[in-house]
């Protein structure tokens, strides 16, 4: 059976066929329970057929339910061609038709169907709006939505609960809160999905003091409404509030904890997150796959090997789909953690593959130096016709300056904007500089900081300042540092550097000078840097002269020992070895 695709025909509507008016319609419960029984596109269609041959499709019933039921396959073709056979379809009949077309992203025509709908004379009920303003909030359709609005207060619906929160919605994703208020305070009625609209609209613009002074004001409060806060203030950094909130809570369900894992993880909290994670599992909490893959990442951002090996296993031993973001979160984790092989084994085995897997299979190869390898595999995405985005150029750019492949990498810079009309960034720029410095091409990369678009920021002139030192050219050292200065007056690394290219400069009044100017300015040595390790599936963290560990009593005592123990005995290989001649090298120059 041909079915239309042109989703515009209600502006005409037209029967395809005029079924016969002799027959009888089948009895209605057994089509009833067949639309109940059918689990696959084929079958609606065949059932399709028999209700059109039938004339049971002119029941308004029937034909709501099948265009329900065609909606959910997504399958509009076959939804459009039900309601085109019905004679007179009543409102329920326009309103399945005009929710399956937003729940198939098709907003436009949700509309023009509400217009012909209005054409027939069809008067609309509160169901219809509901799938109306989401259509609207699509579109981004400011004039059209406040015209609906207008609809609904004509109609008799400005009352209806459910229709008023769909408003609250619409205005605040279009960013006119004062509007989304206004509906909120002028609801005679109000229930917690109602509140918890308006607490995560302000949530959505960082108005976070307006979104507590809401949730303080509920009487009822749901687990949604509690998760809304905590990922508001995750959004602005605000962790403690978050956690704060989390801790209170009376009842969690997966969503709390998967908001609160994603909450450290987005403020660079890696440890906290799996602190999370581990007592979620205590608790006996299933995971499901976003919480999966927002571990993964906080694994690969730790190093977390063992732990991503076992959630790994644990997601296999569930059945879990390794849908692309599993897929890409393992793929950056077993890379970041040092096992390129299992990533790209993961990689190939996935059955479909976005720009995010990709992603992380070319930076993957970028930064274990396998540079040719990441060009392939770039070249490969193309032919499979994945568009890249200004990530993958940033990988890709990596991978030749890792390799050194400085033509490569100014074909790849050019093609990223002639070719694909993106926009370079600073990270993009922070390559392309860092390639040039290593090659000693030092003017031109000062050239293409000066063309720059905008401000370049401290890693750019740090990566100039790499090459500087590399090449040992003092003077533009000397730009960087100023630059430093004012970007990162506090941080004495860059000051450091240029003592130490001075020294080897014999340059010493130089030193003095720089010297005297870190001490005048308070420039000390900043936080030192740290270094985890993972045992028994926790993750410590160590830092120079730290003593915040719990154990940090047992581990001084001990490295003391050991630094005794090294200094009374010394090595001395067994004659013949191979080492030997090493030793006396180093012993004798």
């Amino acid at each position: 059976m041909k079915c239309p695709t042109n989703f515009n025909c209600f502006s005409n509507p037209k029967r395809l066929l005029q079924p016969p008016k002799t027959q009888n319609p089948q009895n209605p419960p057994s089509i009833v329970e067949k639309l109940r029984k059918c689990s696959t596109p084929t079958e609606l269609e065949s059932l399709c057929a028999s209700m059109i041959k039938t004339n049971a499709i002119q029941d308004s019933f029937f034909t709501n339910q099948l265009i329900t039921a065609f909606s959910t396959f997504s399958r509009l073709d076959y939804a459009v061609l039900a309601f085109t056979q019905m004679e007179n379809p009543n409102v329920f009949v326009y309103n399945a038709m005009i929710r399956g077309f937003v729940h198939c992203d098709h907003p436009f025509q949700a509309l023009n169907c509400y217009i012909n709908m209005l054409r027939d004379m069809v008067l609309p009920s509160s169901y219809t709006f509901s799938p109306l303003i989401k259509a609207c909030t699509s579109l981004s359709a400011l004039r059209v939505g406040e015209s609906v609005h207008c609809h609904i207060w004509r109609n008799g619906f400005g009352s209806h609960v459910f229709v008023q929160t769909a408003l609250i919605d619409f205005y605040s994703k279009l960013r006119r809160m004062s509007e989304s208020r206004r509906v909120f305070d002028e609801m005679p009625d109000r229930d917690a999905f109602a509140w918890t609209t308006m607490v995560s609209s302000h949530s959505r613009v960082g108005d976070m003091s307006s979104a507590r002074i809401l949730f303080d004001e509920m009487t009822e409060r749901n687990a949604a409404t509690w998760n809304t806060m905590i990922d508001g203030y995750a959004r602005v950094g605000d962790v403690e509030s978050a956690e704060l909130l989390f801790n209170q809570m009376p009842t969690r369900d997966i969503i709390s904890w998967t908001t609160m894992i994603d909450c450290y993880s987005q403020n660079k909290k890696f440890r906290e997150a799996l602190a999370v994670f581990d007592d979620m599992r205590t608790n006996g909490i299933s995971s499901d796959e976003v919480t999966l893959a927002t571990v993964i990442s906080a694994c690969a951002h730790l190093g977390a090997l063992d732990l991503g090996k076992e959630i790994h296993l644990y997601a296999m031993e569930n059945r879990f789909d390794l849908d692309v973001y599993i897929g890409s979160a393992l793929i950056d984790m077993y890379a970041k953690c040092g096992t390129l092989e299992r990533s790209l084994l993961v990689f190939f085995k996935l059955r479909d593959k976005n720009l995010f897997c990709w992603n992380a299979a070319i930076e993957g190869l970028a930064v274990h130096g396998y540079a040719k390898e990441a060009l392939a595999m770039f070249s490969k995405m193309e032919r499979e016709e994945i568009k890249p985005n200004g990530v993958t150029f940033v990988s890709v750019l990596s991978a030749c300056t890792h390799a050194g492949l400085v033509q490569e990498g100014h074909r790849r810079f050019s093609s990223m904007i002639q070719d694909y009309s993106i926009r370079p960034e600073v990270e993009h720029y922070g390559c392309m500089v860092d390639l040039l410095s290593k090659a000693g091409l030092l003017e031109n990369a000062l050239g293409l900081i000066r063309s720059m678009e905008f401000e370049p920021n401290s890693v750019i002139w740090g990566a100039l300042l790499g090459g500087c030192k590399l090449h040992k050219n003092l003077e533009i050292a000397q730009v960087c540092v100023e630059e430093l200065m004012v970007l990162e007056p506090n941080s004495s690394g860059y000051f450091n550097l240029l003592v130490n290219m001075c020294a080897d400069a014999k340059r010493w009044g130089e030193v003095a000078d720089i010297r005297a100017t870190m001490k005048e300015l308070g420039v000390e040595k900043g936080c030192p840097g740290s270094s985890w390790i993972e045992m028994e599936r926790k993750v410590h963290q160590f830092a120079a002269s730290d003593e915040s560990h719990s154990a940090s009593a047992e581990i001084y005592s001990l490295l003391a020992e050991l630094y005794v123990q090294l200094k009374l005995d010394v090595y001395v290989p067994e004659l013949g070895s191979e080492s030997q001649g090493s030793w006396f090298a180093l012993n004798n120059p």
